[in-house]
């Protein structure tokens, strides 16, 4: 296959990639961000110490990461299909790679906020701040620098998953890899097609590592 053949491939594959990982994304980090900071504020020493809920979101978290994505993929199509339509396209990949991802990041999440100095929240607490105050004063914005790394983390890990999806009509370009270099033989396709998922990573990465950067610089001159 030629360069001016493999191009509008490649770009169509770039597209339906950042589309599916960019709302799920959004997806995951909207279920993922509320479950975290519950686990922690229902663990033993929580503001809102609830043994029952802990574990109960615990376990389901636990499930939802020990699942391998591919066979949550192929177990969610009826899902997908009752909630957009249709389990094949960008789209309706966007609801397995978050449904995922949401479970990752709550863990990721769980971990940044337990970082956040408790005696900050104590301070808080003795002024008389309620839980919401504190959760918007005090965890979310301590714990800002750690939970961008994680946002970047999950979309590495969304990407990778988006690949997956290629596998079960998910477009994007490990659908193109499959299709165009593994079913018809095409060596030099699939390997400009990891170069290309490669040099999305390393960009994410990098915007991550930065935006980590600046925010943390902001917190010491704060």
């Amino acid at each position: 296959m030629t360069w001016s053949e493999m191009q509008p491939l490649l770009e169509q594959g770039t597209v339906d990639t950042l589309y599916m990982v960019l709302w799920a994304t959004f997806v995951t980090v909207l279920g993922g961000l509320p479950l975290g900071i519950l686990l922690v504020l229902t663990d033993k020493g929580g503001l809102l110490q609830n043994t029952v809920v802990n574990k109960v979101v615990g376990v389901i978290v636990n499930i939802g990461r020990s699942l391998p994505f591919i066979i949550l993929l192929i177990a969610l199509i009826p899902f997908t299909t009752f909630v957009v339509g249709t389990f094949i396209g960008p789209t309706a990949m966007i609801v397995p790679l978050a449904i995922g991802a949401i479970p990752f990041f709550a863990r990721l999440v769980e971990t940044s906020v337990r970082e956040v100095d408790h005696g900050l929240v104590e301070a808080v607490q003795s002024m008389g701040g309620s839980v919401p105050t504190i959760i918007r004063k005090v965890l979310l914005p301590q714990a800002l620098p750690s939970l961008v790394s994680g946002t970047t983390t999950t979309v590495i890990v969304l990407i990778g998953y988006s690949a997956m999806a290629g596998a079960v009509g998910g477009e994007g370009l490990g659908s193109k890899a499959i299709t165009y270099g593994y079913q018809r033989f095409d060596t030099q396709f699939m390997l400009v097609t990891v170069v290309v998922l490669i040099a999305i990573v390393t960009v994410v990465q990098l915007i991550g590592d930065l935006a980590v950067r600046l925010l943390a610089r902001r917190g010491r001159t704060a």
